[in-house]
């Protein structure tokens, strides 16, 4: 019996038969959703278990087991067990879907003829797919036969299933689902932004007592028992420690870092340090893997050193800082080479007297335009060479002329469009109201180069559920006027004249809008929404905010791809709606920025696209809760408006002869293979840029890099940001060595790796990190290393934190296997970690660990390594991961402690749902306070801090971020990768 039409297109191909329950259709029409049911209670000594997946809460018979042995025979599996069953949304769920599970005996073991199904046991769910313990490919089809597949038990040895942690896929399913209005959204777009997909039936949570990134701790109550610690074969006081490497950086740290120095290695992302540009861009700007680069391309393959560099063209401004010089050559624009289109820059020679100039990037020589001649003196610099930004500094700026525009026309000054969805869900949870009226206050607070002037930014307002309204908010009305768009199919802007205004000039229209906006919806019961018309309507803005739940019209999104059959299709897009969406974004100048509240599955890896396409951001707000939850999400959309920001960004990044930029990472658009293309550009956005030698290069003439970024300032202005690195060459391994930088070298590899999941299994994409890793170690140990024991592990000294901070991206929720996270937590992390700079994926890889109770002095106290065994009963410890934050409080604290943090001196009495200290008036509370804004104020996202009290239930998910020890999930500890690396190199060395 074939399934309805309905339910056909979301079937595997060896779905075989179909039970209707009396009194159904064979043939119901959506909407519906597809359920797994689970077996009843009744235990059986002899029944295997069945690996699972989470299903919904409800659980349905499958068939009223036999009385006896509770085991099916092999011809009655298929019609019992495979059966379909529908569930309207509008009643409770008939039967569910069971697909046909692969065998997985030991080798020597026959398929088990019958499928077990254990009475009395806890309720289980069936899986649609079983894969052979450690296997990330499809199962093959079982064999047929005329009853049908052949059914067995999927599971490990003894019917035992293995640990999700050994298993090489992702064990949340995925099936199929139509759009249900359970979700909340707010998006913030710089320009336009994807729909949010519907929550799915079948959608796996996270395990009990991790909530999701963003999502609330669970309710306080005991903790399980922790597992008995493994023993360890080394004293992990005797390896590598990350923290007395990071203290001894900051005391060796004492002067400014000169960056005219060629070669030099700048102090580690965690040590505060001033700047002196001296021709070479600041740490802030560029960071490379490596500062003496191999001459050959057969050394670069001998040493497998990565050779990238992470440039952050917009970082934010330090206090003692400012931005970089603006320079304007005037009507004919920026100087360049007339080969390679270089511009001007400290690695350009003059020569004949100042009247022409040789290219250091192609050796070309340019004549000097008679406006920008100057004579040179003895040495050969020009005698304005101080004067000039160009010529004497690494990062400056050109003011560029109409060429550099599209259409020869200058930009006008962006327009943000604020596209708030009222639909049911929105207004009742209450998010419509908060938005008006936080937007009241932003508007005072739109970016602007001049604190003292008025942003030139305009604004203008829609909203929408199933229709778009669009308002008139022009200076001469008394009152907002409202224009409704019903035909979303032929979506277009019903007015030109009021809808984009000056805020100054419109601010009591706007304000007058922002107070009826909650209250002309309040009453509103529809629970759909548009969103391709909504994203193609703001398509000529730059900048949108919207609160959405689209099902409706363009971009609604297909039945998901079962994770079972394809790992790597967790993390695709599932609609090619959404490639073209953001493509036209990018060409608009529209970049998208997405704020979202699920409840539910709603696919982060399609809903990201745009987003990352574009140059925006994601900002993620599980089982959102308006009174723990609600700071969060004002400080991240206060700080998303408030920004610098600058839009249509094109980068190029040039090199010198001998080497050339091959592949970039992160969130941008491009449409050939050397021009980077961003919608927005932000200064929480870096790109990772990985090279490699085409030629020989010189150790005289070392190697050069130039980073050019043309983007339109808030302002109007077309710029142009230069920013220049030069770095040594070097013909010996050992030179190599000396000049690496393991931070950047991790930023290089978790973008790699986390691109590489796209279409490689994440055991592949692991086993690729190790292999590299352990080359790197086991070329040092070869060919650099003074001879010594076999048994001895020699590491580089500035890669001596290597081995435990790659371990750290292995065990990251988006490459280690199992169903810890759910899938839109991993998509959504990795989309995060894709833009990150060195120093943001430093902390979210080891997080920051401070013993919070020595803070007495005034000063800050030294971290301590994380690792459960580090903290004590009597102690308070914050944790900083970069997203969130931890405080850590012992079950043998003192109530004088306790008294100044928390106002009680009772241990039981601390509230774990606190998301924020009291105000207590003490210089300890006040310190400590002091500590969590400077931490929040260093991260572009607001970091919640989360009560943790020792033995509680919440204390689970802190140990997660405690990466040196074994995790949960089956990531291996420090002290073991440690030795598994040894081994490792050991075997190439052998």
């Amino acid at each position: 019996m074939s399934p309805p039409a309905s339910l056909r297109r979301c079937c595997p191909p060896d779905f075989t038969a179909a039970v209707h329950p009396p009194g159904l259709a064979a043939d119901l029409p959506p909407p519906f959703s597809l359920l797994r049911a689970s077996a009843q209670p009744g235990p059986h000594p002899a029944a295997p278990l069945l690996r699972t997946s989470t299903c919904q809460p409800s659980c349905v018979p499958v068939w009223p087991p036999p009385s006896g042995s509770g085991l099916f025979s092999t011809e009655s599996a298929p019609s019992i067990l495979s059966a379909w069953i529908l569930s309207p949304l509008w009643a409770p769920p008939y039967f569910a879907v069971l697909w046909p599970l692969r065998p997985n005996a030991p080798p020597a073991a026959p398929s088990l003829p019958a499928i077990a199904v254990p009475l009395g046991a806890p309720p289980f769910q069936w899986s649609h797919a079983a894969y052979v313990h450690g296997s990330e490919q499809p199962p093959a089809p079982g064999p047929t036969g005329g009853a049908g597949p052949v059914w067995a038990p999927a599971g490990g040895a003894g019917g035992v299933p293995p640990p999700a942690e050994r298993w090489g896929f992702n064990t949340t399913h995925t099936s199929c689902c139509v759009a249900a209005s359970c979700l909340t959204a707010i998006c913030v777009f710089k320009g336009a932004f994807g729909p949010v997909r519907a929550p799915q039936p079948g959608y796996a949570g996270p395990y009990p007592g991790q909530p999701p990134y963003g999502g609330p701790a669970p309710a306080p109550g005991p903790a399980p028992a922790p597992a008995p610690p493994a023993q360890k074969r080394l004293d992990p006081d005797a390896i590598p420690s990350p923290i007395q490497v990071i203290e001894d950086d900051k005391v060796k740290t004492t002067e400014p870092f000169t960056t005219g120095v060629r070669g030099q290695a700048p102090p580690l992302v965690t040590t505060h340090f001033q700047v002196k540009d001296q021709g070479n861009a600041s740490p802030r700007f560029v960071r490379c893997t490596a500062y003496n680069m191999p001459c050959t391309a057969d050394m670069a393959k001998q040493s497998q050193v990565p050779l990238a560099a992470v440039i952050n063209a917009r970082p934010p401004t330090p206090p003692r800082g400012g931005p970089p010089y603006l320079v304007d050559h005037g009507e004919g624009g920026p100087i360049r080479c007339n080969r390679c289109k270089a511009y001007m820059c400290p690695y350009m020679q003059f020569m004949e007297g100042g009247r022409r100039f040789q290219c250091g990037f192609c050796s070309c020589v340019t004549e000097v335009p008679p406006h920008y001649f100057q004579h040179l003196d003895h040495t050969g610099k020009r005698v304005d060479y101080y004067e000039r930004p160009e010529l004497s500094l690494g990062s400056y700026e050109f003011l560029a002329t109409v060429d550099y525009c599209k259409n020869n026309k200058l930009p006008q000054p962006p327009a943000f469009i604020f596209l708030i969805d009222v639909s049911y869900n929105a207004v009742k949870s209450g998010m419509v109201a908060i938005v008006c009226q936080e937007l009241k206050t932003l508007l005072d607070h739109l970016p602007r180069y001049n604190p003292e002037a008025d942003s030139p930014v305009r604004v203008g307002f829609v909203t929408y559920n199933k229709v778009l309204h669009f308002y008139n908010v022009k200076s001469s009305l008394a009152q907002p006027q409202m224009l409704v768009v019903s035909d979303v199919s032929d979506t277009f802007v019903p007015l030109l004249d009021g809808f984009l205004v000056n805020v100054k000039e419109s601010r009591l229209v706007i304000e007058s809008l922002l107070d009826q906006i909650p209250e002309m919806f309040a009453e509103t019961r529809e629970t759909e929404t548009v969103f391709g018309p909504v994203v193609q309507a703001g398509l000529e803005a730059l900048k949108v905010k919207a609160v959405c739940v689209p099902h409706l019209s363009r971009g609604v999104l297909p039945p998901p791809v079962d994770s079972f059959w394809f790992l790597q299709a967790l993390f695709q897009p599932q609609i090619s709606f959404y490639n073209s969406l953001a493509k036209d974004c990018v060409a608009q100048g529209c970049c998208v920025d997405l704020f979202l509240f699920p409840n539910q599955y709603v696919d982060m890896a399609t809903l990201g696209v745009v987003p990352v396409s574009t140059g925006g951001s994601v900002y993620k707000y599980t089982y959102f809760q308006a009174e723990t939850d609600k700071e969060q999400f004002l400080n991240d959309l206060r700080r998303d408006v408030q920004k610098l920001i600058g839009f249509d960004a094109v980068m190029r990044v040039r090199t010198s002869t001998g080497i050339r930029a091959t592949d970039f990472y992160g969130s941008f658009f491009m449409s050939n293979t050397t021009d980077v293309e961003l919608a927005g550009l932000d200064c929480d956005k870096a790109v990772t840029v990985e090279f490699k030698h085409d030629d020989k290069l010189s150790e005289e003439t070392g190697a050069l890099m130039q980073c050019a970024v043309l983007y339109t300032s808030c302002s109007g202005q077309r710029r142009l940001r230069i920013h220049n690195m030069a770095v040594s060459c070097c013909s010996q391994l050992a030179d190599l060595y000396r000049n690496c930088e393991t931070d950047t070298i991790i930023n290089y590899f978790a973008k790699y790796a986390f691109r590489g999941v796209l279409s490689n299994p994440t055991k592949a994409v692991r086993d690729t990190l190790v292999n590299q890793c352990a080359q790197i170690l086991a070329c040092y140990r070869k060919n650099c290393a003074s001879p010594s024991s076999a048994g001895q592990l020699i590491l580089p000294e500035c890669m001596k934190l290597l081995p435990v901070y790659l371990n750290c991206v292995l065990k990251s929720d988006v490459l280690l296997p199992g169903a810890d996270v759910s899938l839109d937590d991993r998509a959504y992390l990795r989309q995060l970690v894709s833009c990150m700079d060195v120093s943001e994926s430093h902390v979210f890889f080891y997080p920051r660990l401070l013993p919070a109770m020595k803070l007495e002095n005034g000063s800050l106290p030294v971290a301590i390594r994380d690792s459960e065994e580090r903290l004590s009963k009597g102690g308070v410890y914050l944790l900083e991961t970069g997203l969130r934050l931890f405080l850590w409080v012992g079950a043998s604290v003192q109530q004088e402690v306790l008294l100044s943090i928390f106002g009680t001196s009772s241990f039981s009495q601390i509230d774990s749902s606190l998301t924020s200290l009291p105000v207590l008036e003490n210089p300890y509370s006040q310190r400590l306070r002091e500590l969590i804004h400077s931490f929040r104020a260093q991260r572009s996202r607001y970091m919640k801090l989360t009560v943790v009290k020792q033995e509680d239930r919440s204390e689970l998910i802190f140990k997660r971020f405690l990466v040196e020890d074994k995790s949960a999930s089956g990531g291996a500890s420090y002290v073991d990768f440690l030795c598994h690396m040894h081994k490792e190199i050991r075997q190439l060395l052998s």
